[in-house]
């Protein structure tokens, strides 16, 4: 058998697959692997946001063709790119040893230290909220494109820093000069963020057993507490929106969530712990919703 893995063609997406690839390999050495190298509309348009057109779910739908049509037999997603609520089509048949789910800051020491009026580039609500809500008087400018792209402008001069993921430097093997990762309570990370996951069609699921070796259950465990929040929130991947779950030794989750305008002049940042991740979700997206950040969200363009 020739397992046939969809992923997209950035050289992320790249890395993310010869990731699996290694480990997968390491468990069975004999294993055929063959890529299935796609395109997809998030990739394609690069000149505006994707959240009035069908937000990050445009980067897996080219993947998910690929598996109904059989030309794939599983797919690789950043975690952060699924919809909280998944086609149920499809199964995330394992969710890989999460990576750092930090954001970073490139170029700059800290978010403190730039002038006023600097212009930030990151392409999530997500981060220009929370950087806004802390600095109103800086400048966050739209960036899309590849890791390198981003860092090609921020190097022109076009821009005075980047908010990036942590996790997409370290697997590219790229170490910008001046990079100051940003612990999770300055940033909240996106739902998902640094963590791989494994898609295929749920009714294949018993005939792909050997992805399951891949499975980490205390990051899947983390990762279900926070996309129990989003879906309870019913929110989607482009909000600005971010949680974090951690595990404690004695195996209890702690959850940090946040959620503001895209202006940064409205928000609301909540944590709460427990034993069991899901509930753990929809009992902290309680909270957010007697706030009445729906509608706060709601608004968002």
């Amino acid at each position: 058998m020739v397992l046939r893995i969809a992923t997209r063609r950035s050289p992320l997406a790249w890395a993310q697959y010869e990731e699996v690839v290694r480990r997968l390999q390491a468990i069975n050495p004999a294993l055929a692997v063959e890529a299935v190298a796609l395109s997809t509309r998030g990739d394609e348009i690069a000149d505006r946001s994707l959240a009035p057109i069908g937000g990050k779910g445009l980067f897996i739908s080219a993947l998910e063709d690929a598996l109904c049509d059989l030309r794939a037999d599983c797919a690789v997603h950043s975690l952060k790119d699924v919809p909280a609520a998944l086609d149920p089509r499809f199964v995330l048949l394992a969710i890989l040893p999460r990576g750092d789910a930090r954001d970073c800051l490139v170029g700059a020491a800290t978010l403190a230290a730039l002038p006023a009026g600097a212009r930030i580039g990151t392409s999530s609500l997500r981060r220009q909220s929370q950087i806004l809500a802390r600095r109103p008087d800086v400048k966050v400018q739209p960036v899309r494109g590849s890791v390198g792209s981003r860092l090609d402008r921020l190097a022109s001069g076009e821009l005075e820093a980047l908010v990036l993921a942590q996790a997409g430097l370290e697997r590219l093997g790229v170490d910008p000069r001046e990079t100051t990762v940003l612990e999770t309570e300055e940033s909240v990370p996106a739902i998902g963020q640094g963590a791989l996951a494994i898609e295929c069609l749920r009714h294949r699921a018993g005939e792909l057993e050997i992805l399951r070796a891949l499975h980490d259950p205390e990051t899947a465990a983390c990762v279900l507490a926070e996309r129990a929040f989003g879906v309870d929130l019913g929110v989607d991947c482009t909000a600005p929106v971010g949680a974090f779950a951690s595990l404690a030794k004695d195996g209890e989750f702690t959850l940090l969530a946040y959620a503001g305008s895209a202006d940064g002049l409205h928000s609301y940042r909540d944590s709460l712990s427990g034993r069991e991740p899901d509930a753990l979700g929809r009992k902290l997206a309680q909270r957010f919703h007697e706030q009445g950040i729906r509608k706060l969200i709601a608004q968002t363009p």
